[in-house]
């Protein structure tokens, strides 16, 4: 007996045989019925969410189908058939909503929230925006590859109100990227009904203000969402450049089980379920005689067999034994770093032309490295650190940017699923709060969720002294280091500034490479002309001594020198870390072991910096090696000022003598 009294969609067989519609039947109703199931285990208490797309399985469904086998899928949390529909085993789809080891993140993330490379999709995370600007490196990639290959990625009418979906749909338009946005409309956004997300009368109104080709589908019509987007495909395989696709559907369900469905006006549900996806698909494919009752209920029935042989295999499955040695060890992608020795020829470089050295040479050694960032193609970016590289490896691979640090965060992360590697500049490192989410949310977690690794460096011009004032100066280094999943480098020498560069390129993880801009032009150094790499997590002894012990980097290692100067009579050991994360504990306990009296020095603010972590370990590690409490200097707690006296009474500089003088006096 049929759902529906009659049937509500109008279908369109044209460019479909039986047997395909046959096999779009039976992917579409998959889904559907995994959540009947799912719907069950949460009311008995076997699964401990489920976010519902009852009434949306056509878009994912149909959008899946009609992407080819190795090209990305970026779904998000009603996307269930994009998942089935790519093929996943079900027991190892059960797997992953129960927790167990042998679902996509080892117990580490719920329900949707994974990737695979092995089925080319890209799990979204709660923040839902960054997954537009990941689909844009993935394109980005294909383009650079020649690939002739698509990408699609969901979005949701609530979602796009982020900032990253302006940013992705303006960079995928700029570049010409292959990607397809579907937006999947269904009305609301949580609780909050369109008409308070959203001004527009409708989605595809909104590509005319990015210059993109937008379309609209019924996205309840199984045949329609599949023509729309292989007619989409077909061209920007050959054409490239990205699409809105909206589908206009509606979510039955709540958005998510817990928070039910008691803001619809009443009848509002009641009306959209005659517009079931499922029920008038197959009311259609039973006139046209492709269906009959029979065969629905053996189809139907071979897929619950399915569906509960997977469910039992994955309940069978063990819980998961917590490892704490697992759970660190995957915290990064697993990487031994060889350090190349610095031989050869030396000249004369500022630090600047430090980092342009090992910028230059990466280039030349990985074919596969992208760099992008604001303005620094032809004219060679804020600083002038990659002037000149236009001409030399092209505009493909040294990328102007619009001004959205979230898009281009997320781009690197994308040409690293695709096998690349990518540098983004901040043009100063202020301005990475704009790309916050896609460092700490994705960069830094991916790999411990679903095993990818990122392969991207973000290079930050950093620190004060140069009366730029408190949006062009701050240190803002200790917010990453709290971050595990990064790392974290910092040099303080020309020599050091190429070799760490060289070395974060080298590394499949995340790295953010700290730079001073007030050494960029005063400090020069002899050092080599041939690329070489500095071990990160190495610490480095800049002098040797015996009356105290100063643990600094960056700026700090320069007025520790010059302090130590002043003091002639005073011997101190300088230990200058270089790695911010990891940290070489060895090399700190061992100098404070050495001098028995330490005073922590860095440019950032007192409170919360990463002196704070340090005096910590000291004092749990080397307490009684300690002839004095661990003193730390600092910038005081404001934000950084730009008049001259009062940025010189922010930074530490002035106060290090007389804090040198109470620590060796103690």
């Amino acid at each position: 007996m049929d759902v529906l009294e009659k049937r509500y969609i109008d279908f369109n067989r044209d460019g479909f045989d039986d047997e395909e519609l046959l096999t779009i039947y039976k992917t579409l109703i998959k889904p559907r019925l995994i959540e009947e199931k799912m719907l069950i285990l949460l009311r008995q208490g076997k699964i401990t969410k489920w976010f519902s797309g009852w009434g949306q399985e056509a878009i994912s469904v149909g959008c899946t189908y009609a992407m080819r086998p190795e090209e990305y899928i970026l779904p998000m949390h009603r996307n269930l058939g994009v998942f089935t529909a790519r093929g996943i085993p079900l027991q190892r789809l059960f797997a992953q909503f129960q927790g167990k080891m042998s679902g996509f993140t080892k117990g580490r993330d719920r329900s949707f929230h994974f990737g695979t490379q092995e089925y080319k999709i890209v799990g979204m995370i709660s923040h839902l925006g960054p997954q537009l600007g990941i689909a844009d490196g993935i394109a980005l990639a294909a383009k650079l590859k020649n690939e002739k290959k698509s990408t699609i990625v969901f979005t949701g009418d609530g979602g796009a109100s982020e900032g990253d979906f302006h940013e992705s749909l303006n960079v995928a338009a700029v570049w010409d990227l292959p990607v397809i946005f579907a937006v999947e409309n269904n009305c609301w956004g949580l609780s909050t009904p369109s008409s308070e997300q959203f001004r527009c009368k409708q989605f595809i109104d909104k590509g005319i203000g990015y210059g993109m080709e937008a379309v609209q589908v019924n996205g309840n019509n199984i045949l329609d969402v599949i023509r729309a987007v292989r007619k989409i495909n077909e061209d920007i395989r050959e054409n490239p450049r990205p699409f809105l696709l909206e589908m206009m559907t509606f979510r039955m369900r709540g958005h998510e089980e817990a928070s039910g469905t008691k803001y619809y006006p009443e009848g509002l549900q009641e009306e959209w379920s005659k517009q079931d996806p499922i029920d008038n698909f197959e009311w259609y494919l039973k006139e046209i005689g492709v269906l009959t009752k029979e065969n629905c209920e053996a189809i139907r029935k071979d897929i619950k067999v399915e569906i509960q042989t997977g469910f039992d295999a994955a309940n069978a499955e063990n819980s998961i034994e917590p490892s704490m040695e697992l759970e660190l060890s995957d915290v990064y992608a697993p990487f031994k770093q060889e350090v190349i020795p610095a031989v050869g020829e030396k000249s004369e470089k500022r630090f600047i032309d430090a980092i342009q050295d090992a910028l230059r040479q990466s280039m030349e050694k990985y074919p596969d490295l992208v760099i992008m960032g604001q303005d620094i193609a032809e004219y060679g970016g804020a600083f002038k650190v990659t002037e000149g590289f236009v001409e030399q490896f092209g505009k493909g691979r040294v990328r102007n940017t619009p001004i959205c640090e979230s898009a281009i965060v997320g781009a690197g992360l994308g040409l690293s699923i695709s096998g690349m590697k990518a540098i983004v500049e901040m043009q100063f490192a202020d301005f990475v709060t704009c790309g916050f989410n896609q460092i700490i949310n994705n960069l830094a977690k991916i790999h411990w969720r679903w095993g990818q690794n990122a392969d991207v460096v973000v290079r930050m011009p950093t620190g004060a002294g140069t009366a730029a004032g408190p949006f062009h100066s701050q240190s803002n280094e200790a917010w990453f280091v709290h971050t595990p999943g990064l790392k974290v480098v910092y040099a303080s020498t020309p020599y050091d500034a190429k070799g760490l560069l060289n070395a974060a390129i080298e590394d499949p993880n995340p790295v953010l490479v700290f730079e001073h801009k007030y050494l960029y032009r005063s400090l020069k150094e002899e050092i080599p002309n041939e690329y070489y790499t500095v071990e990160i997590g190495k610490a480095r002894t800049v002098a040797e001594g015996k009356d105290l012990t100063i643990i600094t980097y960056g700026l700090g290692v320069h007025w520790a020198t010059e302090a130590m100067a002043q003091h002639p009579e005073l011997s101190a050991e300088i230990v200058d870390l270089r790695t911010l994360l990891p940290l070489d504990t060895a090399a700190i306990y061992n100098a404070v072991r050495k001098t028995g009296k330490v005073l922590v020095l860095h440019e950032d603010c007192m409170t919360g910096g990463i002196g704070g972590e340090i005096a910590a370990l000291i004092t749990e590690n080397c307490f009684s090696d300690l002839d004095a409490p661990v003193k730390r200097i600092a910038s005081i707690d404001t934000p950084v000022p730009f008049s001259i006296p009062l940025e010189n009474q922010f930074l530490p500089k002035d106060r290090l003598k007389s804090a040198i003088n109470e620590l060796v006096n103690y």
